[in-house]
């Protein structure tokens, strides 16, 4: 983000003052993910006055040569434009730029499935988890995608299972090819949009032999989706992206 550009006539002392609250935002935001991923933030680096004290002392040296870059996230390092940070109801078709995950199996033995670096699934190599046909109706389409606001695209997912028969499987899901066009999947008119999006949820499910990728996006819309129900104002379909079977 230009920060000058965007407060006008702002001091280069103060835009970068303003950068510094920026790092700050970015930094508490940076530690809740931790949190919910189950890891361990810093007690120092990961503070987020500790970010905002570091970007506004930076400030103060190299306000003579302005502030361009201290509001750098990681993933910006390499100094490219990042472009947005969201998805937005302006843009058709509805694009995402950040993603959530999660993962499930069914009639498996051992399944485990590693995308990001992480671990999502890892069921007991001797135990044959349930049929789909045998799971909640809804089960798919309540599934949880509890690992949050992932930049697109990191590598293909990993996955390594057993299917119902015993055969042993592998494979390697290419998230980022499946969605190279970052197109968000909906069943929204464009002109029932109304509003801004959050980041949509990106679904792998191994089923026996297949595995089938899924993409689930809340879209809110002008109208209510159920009479008389006045939360109903979205859409959240489950939609199917990619589908293989092994």
């Amino acid at each position: 983000m230009n920060v000058r550009a965007r407060y006008g006539g702002a001091s280069k002392v103060k835009a970068c003052v303003l950068a510094a609250s920026v790092v700050q935002k970015t930094s508490r935001k940076t530690r809740e993910v931790y949190l919910m991923q189950g890891r361990k933030p810093s007690p120092l680096r990961d503070s987020p006055r500790h970010a905002y004290s570091l970007a506004l002392v930076s400030a103060m040296i190299f306000s003579t040569a302005g502030c361009q870059g201290m509001a750098m996230t990681q993933e910006s390092g390499s100094g490219k434009t990042v472009g947005k940070i969201d998805s937005t109801a302006t843009d058709w078709p509805l694009t995402f730029v950040r993603h959530n995950f999660g993962a499930t199996s069914y009639s498996t033995y051992g399944c485990k499935v590693v995308y990001n670096g992480f671990l999502h699934l890892s069921n007991d190599e001797d135990v044959l988890q349930i049929s789909s046909a045998s799971a909640h109706p809804d089960a798919l389409k309540k599934l949880s995608a509890g690992y949050l606001s992932v930049r697109n695209f990191p590598g293909p997912a990993k996955v390594t299972w057993r299917s119902a028969d015993g055969a042993a499987h592998q494979a390697e899901v290419d998230i980022g090819e499946i969605f190279k066009d970052q197109k968000v999947l909906h069943n929204v008119p464009k002109e029932e949009v109304l509003g801004d999006l959050g980041n949509p949820d990106i679904l792998l499910e191994v089923n026996d032999r297949t595995i089938n990728v899924y993409m689930r996006a809340f879209v809110p819309t002008r109208e209510l989706q159920i009479p008389g129900n006045k939360y109903s104002r979205f859409r959240d379909d489950l939609i199917l992206a990619w589908s293989k079977t092994y």
